[in-house]
């Protein structure tokens, strides 16, 4: 897994150096790999699909206006979501939007986990459909720190250089967002798969 993504990142680096060369068919190649996932974090960070759209093409243009400036300390991927999320940010302060959190329920870690192992009993392809259908439903930042988290598989570490926020301060609110994801499961997927788990012990 480790070799995958060091050629990966490598492979970014390659078409980095040519966009920087002045190859600018270099770039599309990097926003084909990119922008799917810019414009799914965007669309949890805004709740609006026009604003997401929006949002994923200044990212890039910002991407490529900065290019020059990465330094490859970190991963390419790593960047392009801290650009992202600051982007998202900047339009949510243009627009002045609030979201209300939804009401949490007083979730213990051993519930938490409960729910976790639950969803463990569900196919793959369910499991993420029930995952990204109920992320969709928190507040901006919960839902971005946890496209990272159990999408893209990144570590706090990873997700601290993204957001700009020390790996615990990143822990802490991952561990929010997952007790508000918790009862959003709770209230979506079907009672029984729940009750099931539940019946099975823990």
């Amino acid at each position: 897994m480790s070799r995958l993504i060091n050629k990966m990142t490598t492979n970014d680096q390659y078409y980095i150096s040519l966009v920087i060369d002045g190859d600018t068919n270099a770039f599309s190649v990097l926003v084909d790999r990119y922008k799917d996932l810019v414009y799914t974090l965007a669309l949890r960070m805004l709740k609006n699909r026009e604003e997401a759209e929006e949002v994923s093409q200044d990212t890039f243009i910002k991407i490529y206006k900065s290019i020059n400036k990465f330094k490859g300390d970190s991963k390419f991927s790593t960047w392009v979501y801290k650009v992202t999320y600051n982007t998202c940010l900047d339009r949510l302060k243009k627009n002045r939007k609030h979201f209300n959190d939804i009401p949490i329920n007083e979730f213990t870690e051993h519930q938490v986990k409960t729910i976790d192992n639950a969803l463990d009993s569900l196919e793959q392809e369910e499991y993420s459909k029930a995952i990204q259908e109920c992320i969709a439903l928190l507040p901006s930042e919960d839902a971005f720190l946890l496209t990272l988290y159990y999408f893209e598989e990144l570590s706090l570490e990873e997700i601290s250089k993204a957001v700009g926020l020390k790996a615990n301060n990143v822990k802490v609110k991952i561990f929010r967002g997952r007790k508000k994801l918790a009862t959003i499961l709770r209230e979506h997927l079907e009672p029984e798969i729940i009750e099931s788990y539940e019946r099975t012990g823990r």
